[in-house]
């Protein structure tokens, strides 16, 4: 995308006065009409009323928890009225309830999802109130951490530009350039003022502004994280400060109790981002009229005077007066109005009640998608063989080729380089920089930029450069990519893979040897696999793109080129392998040895030396830790009645303590020996060649763990 320079301003906006110094009524900006006006206070009313109601409902014990929008209601109120509901996208956080009103979303719904019931739009009761999200209005599920929404919607407004551009690629715009102009969907991301100190706003004011993407960020500043005022959070206590020095972002103060000045500056930011001329930073200041939430009580760090400050500012009598003084509605209008919206909202708390509760039955449904796995068919082959990593490359790229809107991103992976192992080179050359392309170095954007593509479509195949790196892209993944489709009811889904190489026996030290699958396999919601040959990482790899749910796909770095993993792969492009089919690498009575990635082959080297031994090993290689192929696990362990659990992971909570109970719950009775786990070290991995030996499993140890527990 071309770069364009633009102004970084910060401009206190006036307020629109009812009248001229002449007497005149004043003109309204564009856009804005008395009548609009009337429909913004009926908006900032019902949202008032609508906090006032569950108030009264938590005070009845009917609901455990509310988070209020008084005092935020006019620029939420002016921000839905600057966007075409239903055609932009907006990323409410749980203050926003004025702007969900202001798109759509109805009293019913706000009270169904404030009463958890079954027919909650919003995550059918699964969320706690004040999470919004509605397909109708393009608000994808939102969760309770602060912050990761920037990011997303970062990635939801750079669909919209891929969009516009796969829908005009061969329309021009009369000017001879063979372009259209843009006119893209607008995405809009809120967050209070204690937000903007997380890492993950730098980093989506980074990527939007170095795209330009039509993203704006509205910053309701109410000078208070729960308790701490913003002077504590933002250097200066001035949050738009932090928009400055950053390339195509226009930055924009405003005082978010005025409706008229909040729909100025709002309308202007969406003509901007529609037109393509990049984000922009709003920093609203409104009022916290209420507690941070009904757990809360403000007065313990709050001064009766401050207090009183705020209440003078309350923005729906400021609008009542305007109204008054333009004559644009009448004093009776006015109360009657509000006592129309009183008894909508009575009655509507009393559709609610009525509202059946959530069937039990489906509190484990939506972890993931629930689509039945392809069926296994035998693959022809073809081919002297290829290594892994270059089998990984060549399931990218037909995949890229057969989905137009598959994405290959993250640090390096672009161009000549392909990756710091060479996964993906070539493939932006064959498949085009707009399809393979470099990001940040940010894991957490790499990953939150990707569920925002992927809740509009898109299908994400990111990497992370290394496990070892993950970390910081934890939030995204554990609160969002992983739960989306749950908290959402199965409203939205986030069918992402992200690509990780890990593991050790490579000299990489503490950081670049790591083995994360027993911290992701403990999240519902997420598939992972671990393949240990070429021709398991292809198959797996397009079942993983082809498939529906978000998946880890771990790669073991010291396999990639190790001649043992070499495979033939298939001659065609349409073969995959199903998730959760193990493999007998090798068949025995004796023992059930279960493994995975690097010990695959040492467990097989040990079972041909016992075999002259007189000792016959079962070897099973799991390929996908999530699901897991118990019926072949149970099937193995019955016939030998011994299991070793062998992984190159530490041993304490290890991956392979789980596969150990849960065989020693199933298999019990045919048991005639303990299971037994053989592990690395409960340590970081050293450098030292010679340490780094003694901490990880050796050929001498597996041999000796499976010889041991066959005699037992």
């Amino acid at each position: 995308m071309t770069q364009a320079s633009h102004e970084k301003r910060t401009a206190k906006q006036p307020s629109f006065p009812a009248t001229s110094s002449k007497g005149k009524r004043a003109d309204l900006p564009e856009g804005l009409t008395d009548a609009r006006l009337v429909q913004a206070y009926k908006n900032m009313w019902l949202s008032r009323l609508l906090d006032e109601k569950m108030l009264v409902l938590l005070k009845q014990g009917k609901g455990f928890f509310h988070i209020g929008a008084t005092g935020h209601e006019a620029v939420q109120t002016a921000t839905a009225m600057a966007l075409t509901a239903g055609r932009d996208w907006a990323y409410p956080y749980y203050r926003d309830q004025a702007l969900c009103t202001g798109l759509g979303m109805t009293a019913d719904e706000i009270l169904l999802s404030f009463l958890a019931r079954a027919d909650d739009p919003n995550s059918g009761g699964r969320q706690m109130p004040q999470h919004y999200g509605h397909p109708k209005w393009n608000i994808p599920s939102q969760s309770s951490p602060t912050g990761t929404q920037f990011l997303q919607a970062t990635g939801c407004a750079l669909a919209s530009v891929r969009n516009f551009a796969a829908a005009h690629a061969h329309v021009g715009n009369g000017n001879g350039n063979g372009k259209t102009a843009p006119d893209y969907e607008v995405t809009v991301v809120a967050a209070g003022d204690g937000t903007t100190s997380q890492g993950d706003f730098h980093e989506a004011l980074n990527w939007a502004s170095r795209e330009q993407a039509p993203v704006i960020f509205l910053i309701e500043d109410n000078g208070y994280a729960i308790s701490v005022p913003v002077r504590e959070q933002t250097p200066g206590g001035k949050v738009a400060n932090l928009g400055r020095g950053y390339d195509n972002l226009t930055t924009v103060e405003v005082d978010g109790c005025d409706v008229v000045a909040s729909f100025t500056v709002l309308r202007n930011a969406v003509a901007r981002a529609r037109r393509g001329d990049g984000p922009t930073l709003v920093v609203a200041s409104v009022v916290r009229l209420l507690p941070h939430s009904s757990s809360d009580d403000q007065r313990k760090y709050r001064a009766d005077e401050e207090l009183a400050k705020d209440r003078a500012r309350d923005p729906l009598p400021a609008l009542k007066k305007l109204l008054l003084d333009r004559g644009a509605s009448t004093e009776l209008e006015l109360v009657q109005l509000e006592a129309s919206l009183k008894a909508e909202i009575d009655a509507a708390a009393d559709r609610a009640e009525a509202s059946p509760m959530p069937d039990r039955k489906t509190a484990t449904a939506w972890v993931l998608s629930g689509d039945a796995e392809p069926a296994f068919v035998e693959p022809s082959l073809t081919g002297d063989g290829i290594v892994l990593v270059d089998a990984i490359n060549r399931a990218l790229s037909e995949e890229l080729a057969r989905d137009p809107k598959m994405l290959v991103f993250g640090e390096d992976v672009a161009g000549d380089k392909g990756g710091v192992f060479t996964a993906t080179r070539g493939l932006t050359a064959k498949h085009g920089a707009h399809r393979v392309f470099n990001s940040p170095l940010a894991e957490s954007s790499i990953v939150g930029v990707g569920i925002g593509l992927a809740v509009r479509g898109y299908k994400p195949v990111p990497e992370i450069q290394f496990g070892d790196y993950v970390w910081t892209a934890m939030m995204q993944i554990r609160n969002e990519l992983a739960t989306m489709r749950y908290r959402s009811n199965n409203a939205w889904s986030c069918p992402m893979v992200l690509r990780i190489p890990i593991g050790g026996y490579i000299h990489g030290a503490l950081c670049h040897s790591q083995n994360i699958e027993s911290f992701f396999t403990h999240i519902p919601g997420l598939k992972i696999a671990l393949p240990s040959s070429a021709l398991d990482a292809y198959g797996l790899l397009k079942a993983a793109i082809r498939g529906n749910d978000p998946v880890l796909f771990l790669e073991h770095k010291g396999l990639y080129r190790q001649a043992w993993c070499k495979s033939p792969l298939p001659a065609g492009s349409d073969w995959v392998l199903p998730f959760g089919k193990a493999a007998v690498r090798r068949a025995g009575a004796d023992l059930t040895v279960v493994t995975y990635g690097a010990l695959v082959q040492r467990a097989l080297a040990s079972a041909d030396i016992l075999a002259d031994e007189g000792i016959d090993c079962e070897v099973i290689d799991l390929r996908t830790l999530n699901p897991v192929d118990w019926a072949c696990l149970e099937a193995s362990v019955r016939k030998t009645g011994k299991c070793l659990v062998l992984h190159e992971d530490c041993r304490f909570t290890g991956y392979g303590a789980e596969i150990a109970a849960e065989l020693g719950e199933r298999c019990f009775a045919f048991l005639d020996g303990p299971i037994r786990r053989l592990a690395g070290e409960d340590t970081p991995v050293p450098y030292n060649w010679d340490l780094e030996e003694e901490i990880l499993p050796q050929p001498e140890d597996v041999t000796v763990a499976m010889r041991d527990l066959a005699r037992w």
